[in-house]
């Protein structure tokens, strides 16, 4: 269904137990009804994805944090005035009213209200808040267009709106600030320097590969499914390396295309912006996953700004890659 269409056939479904998946300034999200847990369950299974990985709560309005989830501390209602809607999802205490797979039994749960008028205006139609990972089965690439998720999740999915390539590219930054120093859980499409303007310094905690505390925050993840390394010897992030080009290889670049006769590449911004390259990351993959190659090759994008996320998606997609010791 086109998203800026009428949402009441979608929002009706999400009230009902379906699955919705929906454009968000991130990227598309599986949605269901976060206050029923058959509908949660729906999301797990359709992904394939572990019941230990937890899911995020999307709002439609920052003014629906408290009647959800009671008071809420200080430096997290700060962060939630000053960055939403937009790319951050905030840890808070999970309420009775939203059940525990939601949040995979914690205590916590993670929660944010997305920066795109398709997503807020489908959550407000259906009255509830709406639990949605990423539209993609579980480790794999995140879709950034509609045809991905299709693609991906066909007939698992009872609707799918279709808004258009979505604008930031790479999932939301998690934070978790009802301690003293504020926690990076994972780094995303908000920059950790923008955050430290309104929190002051933050720690930023590495994956996990054991029981996760927010979503997505697993050590191997976001990988397409083509293997991938790399530039580097060791597949360390150095950049340092002159890569040998093989027969069906592809490369995906930062700004400057690589030399020799690589059999596809993808370049993430010819001018060196780190926004578009963050834009285009899942994209650019989705099309080398596609182009039957037998590996990719990808470099690093400086480590500063957004870059920091980018350069996180591409180690978890490596880890998923990686030899077994």
């Amino acid at each position: 269904m086109p998203a800026d269409g009428d949402l009441a056939e979608a929002a009706s479904v999400l009230r009902t137990g379906g699955l919705v998946a929906f454009p968000t300034e991130t990227v598309y999200g599986l949605g269901a009804n976060a206050l029923d847990a058959r509908a949660a369950a729906r999301i797990f299974e359709a992904k394939a994805r572990p019941s230990f990985d937890p899911l995020i709560t999307h709002l439609a309005e920052v003014a629906d944090l408290e009647p959800l989830v009671g008071s809420v501390p200080p430096a997290v209602a700060a962060l939630a005035a000053r960055f939403w809607p937009g790319p951050l999802t905030l840890i808070v205490d999970r309420p009775e009213v939203v059940p525990p797979i939601v949040t995979s039994g914690l205590a916590t749960m993670a929660v944010r209200v997305p920066d795109n008028e398709y997503a807020r205006r489908l959550i407000a139609a259906a009255g509830v808040p709406v639990a949605a990972p990423s539209a993609n089965r579980f480790g794999q690439l995140s879709p950034t267009r509609a045809e991905h998720v299709v693609r991906g999740l066909g007939a698992a999915v009872d609707v799918v709106l279709d808004g258009g390539p979505t604008r930031c590219g790479i999932e939301s930054t998690i934070v978790d600030a009802r301690g003293e120093r504020p926690v990076v859980l994972r780094l995303g499409a908000l920059p950790v320097e923008e955050l430290e303007k309104v929190t002051g310094p933050v720690t930023i905690r590495p994956g996990s590969s054991g029981q996760p505390v927010a979503p997505g925050t697993l050590a191997a993840h976001y990988a397409p499914r083509t293997p991938l390394r790399l530039s580097g010897a060791a597949g360390v992030l150095d950049g340092t390396a002159t890569e040998q080009v093989g027969t069906g290889r592809g490369y995906l670049a930062f700004r400057d295309r690589p030399a020799g006769d690589w059999a596809a590449v993808e370049v993430l911004s010819p001018s060196g912006d780190l926004t578009e390259a963050a834009a285009r990351l899942f994209e650019a993959l989705h099309r080398l996953d596609a182009a039957g190659v037998g590996e990719i090759v990808a470099e690093p994008v400086p480590e500063t700004g957004v870059g920091r996320a980018v350069n996180d998606r591409l180690r978890r997609a490596a880890a998923t890659w990686a030899p077994t010791p």
